[in-house]
């Protein structure tokens, strides 16, 4: 045969580079199931039947259209368990020429593939990825010149180069972010009526990669018994058009909002099937953009969404590449404290912590506040090792992949690169929760307390993270106000919360 052409479970996209020449008489394509991607770390069992079950609705299709596909299952007896040894033995009895694949989205993997291919002695042809709105060149274009990397400054430039939303030069409305817009919280009465997303009933295919991972992964995290994710592009495409149709015109207003036993509210739903490639960016911000041209959706709200898209999307991808392999390892402000253990189990009696690991056990999905400003938030507020952050993040999530949820995980939200990605620490009280959120009714804390028997551990630790990195933090102009903050408390009452923030932490590792 000619060429090899390597399909990763995250680059199921038909229009892909890798199939510029293909020839269905000379060519194939493989793909494989290994379980080295499911155990490197302890991966919820919805995000292991995600990406096998569309890898294999893939095949399907691709078969269909007369492509000749060589898949390794899972459950194979001669599945060695690992991509380079699987890729090693596809090259032993398809004997291809060349090995050709779209650049793989995590840094470990390209390196492990090119590392094979050469012991292979076989040329391996990486195609660009255009799946995203931004090429590795135009990101480092972006960068020439910056001290600073700022996702408003990358966001303008997509927004110029695409036409998105822009009238004359000009961004629609007279402003390029409205996000001031978006922060509103529910009245006591919760969420508005809304329409729970489009789901999909699991078929036949998807059902057997469920009995495959119940079987291979028992001890995993997470349960299937909701499992309901598209897995197709055709799907994909329903589930845009129903958050065109049902969620986006509140989307804008309430993105940040939280309440109890609701997982979805606003949401889209749609970053899986992006990430998997099943859904391409442009098709999305497209139909999003109409919404607000022909008056179904609001402008604050369009615009948020998109800039999620074409704005922190290929941002975040542009950091990755960018700053790996180094950038892993980061861990800027020290911070040592291993996981809590409910982290993989939703037992605490912090209601916030018990609603949003307990949904994701679940569903496999958190929105990006319930995972920055509560389970983020409170790991950052702990002093937990960033590393051991990013892990569970890339572990519980069925959108995560290394180049999205890295720097989301370890930069954003824990503040590991010391701001590359943020300029300055997220960080709150419990009173942020309770503002945007119902969880602390009914909690036996008080956000309002840092200290004693019903303090909040989130408001003792926001204090206690402040003293601790007080003299990095007044450095830092957009943290001034919090830090003086700190400045008004008694040296008494520092004390005190030192030794309360003390005991959370012991009594997290007992």
């Amino acid at each position: 045969m000619r060429n090899l052409v390597l399909i990763l479970g995250d680059q199921l996209d038909r229009q892909s580079a890798a199939f510029d020449d293909f020839d269905p008489e000379q060519d194939v394509v493989w793909m494989a199931e290994v379980a080295e991607e499911s155990t490197k770390v302890w991966v919820h069992k919805a995000r292991i039947v995600t990406f096998h079950s569309a890898m294999r609705h893939f095949a399907e299709k691709l078969r269909a259209e007369g492509i000749p596909v060589d898949y390794l299952k899972l459950d194979a007896a001669e599945n060695p368990g690992s991509f380079g040894a699987a890729l090693e033995m596809a090259a032993s009895h398809l004997k291809p020429k060349k090995i050709i694949m779209v650049e793989a989205g995590e840094w470990q993997v390209r390196e492990n593939f090119r590392a094979r291919a050469e012991s292979l002695g076989l040329p391996l042809d990486e195609c660009e990825d255009r799946h995203f709105l931004a090429s590795h060149a135009d990101f480092a274009k972006h960068l020439k010149g910056r001290k600073q990397l700022r996702m408003e400054f990358f966001y303008r430039e997509m927004r110029v180069k695409h036409q998105v939303l822009m009238e004359a030069g000009k961004p629609v409305g007279g402003e390029w972010n409205f996000d001031q817009e978006n922060r509103k919280s529910f009245s006591k009465e919760g969420p508005p009526l809304h329409a729970a997303p489009r789901c999909f009933k699991p078929d036949a295919i998807t059902q057997e990669v469920m009995r495959v991972v119940e079987a291979r992964f028992p001890g995993h995290p997470g349960s299937l018994a909701d499992f309901d994710w598209p897995l197709t592009t055709d799907e994909a495409r329903l589930c845009l058009q129903d958050f065109i149709e049902n969620r986006l015109a509140n989307f804008g207003d309430y993105q940040d909002a939280m309440w109890t036993r609701e997982p979805w509210l606003f949401h889209s739903r749609l970053s899986v099937v992006m990430n998997l490639k099943l859904l391409d960016p442009r098709e999305v911000i497209a139909a999003a953009e109409k919404a607000y041209r022909s008056g179904s959706a609001p402008l604050a709200a369009v615009e948020g969404f998109i800039r999620q898209i074409i704005g922190w999307r290929g941002n975040v991808r542009g950091i990755y590449w960018h700053f790996m392999p180094g950038y892993v390892g980061l861990n800027e402000l020290q911070a040592t404290q291993p996981l809590p253990k409910f982290y993989w189990d939703g037992q605490t009696e912090m209601n916030c912590l018990h609603d949003a690991i307990g949904q994701t056990l679940r569903y496999g999905y958190a929105h990006h506040i319930q995972r920055l400003m509560v389970t983020g938030l409170f790991s950052l507020l702990l002093g937990v090792r960033p590393q051991a952050v990013h892990e569970w993040y890339l572990a519980v999530y069925v959108d995560a992949i290394e180049w999205v949820e890295l720097p989301n995980t370890l930069g954003m939200s824990q503040h590991g690169d010391g701001g590359i990605m943020a300029s300055k620490p997220y960080i709150a009280s419990g009173k942020y929760i309770q503002r945007m959120s119902n969880y602390c009714s009914g909690c036996r804390y008080d956000p309002a307390k840092s200290t004693g028997a019903n303090a909040c551990p989130f408001t003792t630790l926001y204090w206690d993270f402040l003293m601790r990195h007080e003299d990095r933090l007044k450095q830092n102009q957009r943290m001034s106000m919090q830090v003086r903050n700190l400045n008004r408390l008694s040296e008494g009452d520092k004390t005190a919360i030192r030794e309360q923030a003390e005991a959370v932490r012991q009594r997290l590792q007992a």
